[in-house]
């Protein structure tokens, strides 16, 4: 597994200065102003990369790229870096070589982003680290767990109820219709007759509207002396003139006609 591990580059910076520092004395942290600040031992370039759970401090030359120094870390904040405590732009490293000899050196940046830069790629990459370790870890837990069987013993069968799938007697339910107000309406029963609406009986205003025509009177007896029977004489006779027609209103119009004209009495009524 370690020689699948690829190294990856978590952050390059182009300059970078490198101080011999004086051992520690006291449990107090390490202060850049006890350093040559204005000489710098060593100038470079520093590349943080990062090989499986490990991360590397290199110090490379700017031109050719050669190391310079490295320091291994395998974890942070850890002994492997620390921070000064009178600036952020300055750290406290401790450098290895292949024979297992370490030596703790000051490096600095000029910018103060560049120290912001070099302080989160190393945050970052351990956070990952934690989480892998936290995943790893819940996942040998789950592998020592018993685990739960299951599967389907020989000759186990299930049956599932799904409503609205089948009728009582196995067909396929027949859905509803859906009208437009929303409601739903049940479909007419099977071998069902629609009744026909009866006609309904003709309004009294259409009973109005049809115009009979008069009764007829009939002649009283020659004898009588009532007065009708003069008006019956006039009416007879418009009667015989008048020719048949289906015109419900002929005889109206006849009768008005043939009525003889009368000469004019004197009233006392003013004419117009």
């Amino acid at each position: 597994a370690a020689e699948l591990e690829y190294e990856s580059v978590l952050c390059v910076k182009p300059d970078v200065n490198v101080y011999r520092i004086p051992p520690r004395t006291s449990n107090r942290g390490y202060r850049a102003s006890d350093w040559k600040l204005d000489h710098p031992d060593w100038t470079g370039r520093l590349r943080v990369t990062s090989k499986g759970k490990t991360a590397y401090i290199k110090l490379e030359d700017k031109v050719s790229g050669e190391l310079f120094a490295q320091a291994p870390i395998d974890q942070y904040p850890g002994i492997a870096v620390e921070t000064v405590a009178d600036s952020s732009r300055y750290f406290v490293i401790r450098i290895q070589d292949g024979t297992g000899r370490s030596a703790f050196i000051g490096i600095g940046f000029t910018d103060r982003g560049d120290a912001f830069d070099f302080n989160v790629s190393l945050q970052d990459h351990f956070k990952w680290v934690k989480q892998e370790t936290e995943i790893s870890k819940e996942s040998q837990e789950a592998d020592t767990r018993p685990k739960l069987d299951l599967g389907f013993k020989e000759g186990q069968t299930i049956k599932l109820n799904i409503g609205n799938m089948t009728s009582k007697k196995g067909g396929a339910a027949k859905p509803r219709v859906s009208g437009s107000g929303g409601l739903s309406l049940l479909p007419p029963p099977p071998g069902g007759k629609i009744a026909v609406p009866p006609i309904p009986p003709p309004s009294s205003t259409a009973i109005a509207n049809h115009v009979t025509p008069p009764p007829v009177q009939k002649a009283c007896n020659a004898n009588s002396a009532d007065i009708l029977l003069d008006l019956d004489a006039p009416a007879a006779a418009s009667k015989a003139s008048v020719p048949a027609t289906t015109d419900l209103w002929g005889d109206f119009s006849t009768a008005s006609s043939a009525v003889p004209n009368q000469a004019p009495q004197q009233s006392n009524w003013v004419q117009f």
